[in-house]
């Protein structure tokens, strides 16, 4: 059973301010952008609907479902806090978060450290235009969005101010008298615009009862098997408003088992997020580190929740050494490149985590990773093998990194838990699939290695694609002149990564060695040489002698790869 209750905007919002309105410890962050609240804004002037809201009401002095938070009033997150009992009367936002969120923000806060203003000569026929910045004077003067507007110039007044202003007054009619003497405005048309936008402003966030508030009632008898159904509730209205992910949904769940789960993501995230630890990745490590490579939703119960809290301090130990391991091997900078599979790293963490070797020991383990460590070398050649072969980014053959790798990996090194990485039974794992693996690298096989990874080792593991441009040496176009074979002009042996300027400027087309002998388009020509893998042989400069100079330079590529990969 629900029961409704219509709220004014200003109402709804002094009570989040006052803590009536909190946050139960299932709700994610605040996620809606600067430019999902001005659209609200816009929504609510216009006299369009924009959906209820639901709670649960929770009595004073009872023990609440959840452990909860209040709202944010500048965008940063709260933890949640336990409380055994409640001073007060309180509703508990199941649905609508984001946007009560956004009306608080807008009308009380910040976000981004900005504050939200309303152009007062919006055109109200079409468009209430609300902007976040940081002062008035960093907003656009003219209009150069709708060319049609009645009204060229912007007038922007901070919203807290005009609500302020109008809560003080109550009438809008003294508000508009008052911002037009104080502003001296004398054209008509101005006027009635600044007039028509307060009203509208007025009518909808002090006057109108706009926001409708559907109460779910709960058994508080059954308090367990109540919580469940309120995270179920939860789940299902994901089906409107802003999406949640399925490890979104997955962490609601989880909290809803444990409160505690809330801080436990948040820690892990805040420390390990720089090694491409979202979310996602560290729910499907609590799945994995179970072995279980695929949960279903219906399936989390309790005990998963309880696995992650009782062993938070052997996670955080584990992933402080898969950084170290990232450091020494010099993978970091891969992973802080973004957007890499994570699927070695949970193969990592696995082997770590189910290792003997105590906490205390395990926060300083790769320490000595250059003697005496034995798990570093094969930990090490099976991450670099991986990566080269690009494992986790082929698809083909049956074989899915995230589906069937995972799964055919987890079956493997679970029957070495306490042993030394087992780097031979993994490889057999890629060689007993239909999947193109090799550890014998040669000049003629580089193409069919994962370019990615195979241009870090070349920028002895520093540059990265992301940043760069990847550039024909010898230019395409001159070659194709000379019929050059199309799969051999695009190949890595002919690679190279130049910055974006470079590339689409000086180089442009441009004969390699007109311009590498040019000192205006390349400073340092011997250190371009060495970082670039380029042949000392200068005769192989020219386009005519392209297959020997792709020849030589592959020799290099090679010597950079096999130096790092043994």
């Amino acid at each position: 059973m629900a029961i409704w209750k219509t709220f004014r905007i200003t109402d709804a919002v002094n009570d989040i301010s006052n803590g009536k309105f909190v946050l139960p410890v299932i709700q994610r962050p605040l996620v809606w952008t600067e430019d999902k609240i001005t659209l609200l804004f816009d929504t609510l002037l216009k006299g369009d609907s924009f959906g209820g809201i639901i709670v649960i009401e929770e009595e004073q002095g009872s023990e609440p479902l959840f452990n909860f938070r209040p709202f944010t009033i500048d965008g940063n997150t709260i933890a949640s806090r336990q409380v055994d009992k409640l001073s007060n009367q309180q509703l508990f936002v199941i649905d609508g978060q984001q946007r009560l969120q956004a009306f608080y923000i807008g009308l009380k806060g910040s976000i981004n450290s900005k504050v939200l203003y309303f152009d007062l000569y919006s055109d109200f026929n079409s468009e209430y235009e609300f902007r976040f910045e940081l002062e008035t004077s960093k907003l656009p003067k003219q209009s150069k969005e709708n060319a049609d507007r009645p009204i060229p110039e912007h007038f922007w007044y901070p919203v807290s101010s005009l609500l302020e202003k109008l809560k003080n007054t109550g009438k809008y009619k003294q508000v508009v008298r008052d911002i037009i003497a104080q502003n001296n405005i004398d054209d008509e048309t101005r006027r009635e615009y600044i007039e028509e936008n307060i009203l509208s402003f007025y009518e909808n966030v002090l006057n109108s009862e706009t926001l409708g508030v559907s109460k779910v009632i709960v058994n508080k008898n059954q308090p367990e098997l109540e919580r469940q159904r309120i995270v179920e509730l939860f789940i299902r209205l994901n089906d409107g408003g802003t999406k949640l992910s399925t490890f979104d949904l997955v962490a609601s769940k989880l909290k809803g088992f444990s409160w505690q789960m809330e801080g436990f993501l948040k820690n892990m995230l805040d420390h390990y997020g720089d090694i491409g630890l979202s979310q996602d990745n560290l729910i499907k490590l609590l799945f994995l580190l179970q072995d279980n490579h695929r949960k279903e939703m219906a399936s989390i119960d309790a005990t998963d929740a309880s696995f992650a809290i009782n062993n938070r301090e052997r996670i955080g130990v584990t992933l402080k050494a898969l950084r170290d391991f990232l450091e020494h091997s010099k993978t970091i900078e891969y992973y802080k490149d973004g957007n890499r599979s994570f699927i070695p790293l949970f193969f990592i963490a696995y082997h770590l985590f189910h290792s003997k070797i105590p906490n205390n020991q395990l926060l300083t383990y790769f320490d000595n990773h250059d003697a005496g460590n034995h798990d570093f070398p094969l930990i090490k050649n099976w991450l670099y093998h991986s990566l080269v072969n690009g494992v986790f980014r082929s698809r083909g053959a049956g074989w899915i990194p995230y589906k069937t790798g995972i799964r055919k990996i987890l079956d493997a090194i679970k029957q070495y838990k306490g042993s030394s990485f087992p780097a031979e039974a993994l490889y057999e794992v890629y060689s007993g699939h239909p999947i193109t693996f090799t550890r014998n690298y040669t000049a003629n096989n580089l193409d069919s290695l994962d370019g990615a990874f195979i241009y870090y080792l070349m920028y002895d593991r520093s540059k990265t694609i992301r940043i760069n441009d990847i550039d024909h040496i010898m230019p395409k176009s001159i070659l194709e002149a000379k019929n050059f074979d199309m799969e051999k002009i695009n190949s890595i042996k002919n690679f190279q990564l130049l910055d974006y300027s470079t590339n689409r400027g000086s180089k442009n087309g441009k004969p390699f060695a007109e311009w590498i002998n040019d000192p205006e388009c390349v400073k340092g020509k011997q250190t371009f040489i060495r970082l670039h893998l380029i042949p000392t042989d200068e005769n192989l400069w020219s386009e005519d002698k392209f297959e020997e100079f792709a020849e030589a330079r592959s020799i290099l590529i090679l010597d950079k790869l096999l130096a790092y990969c043994q």
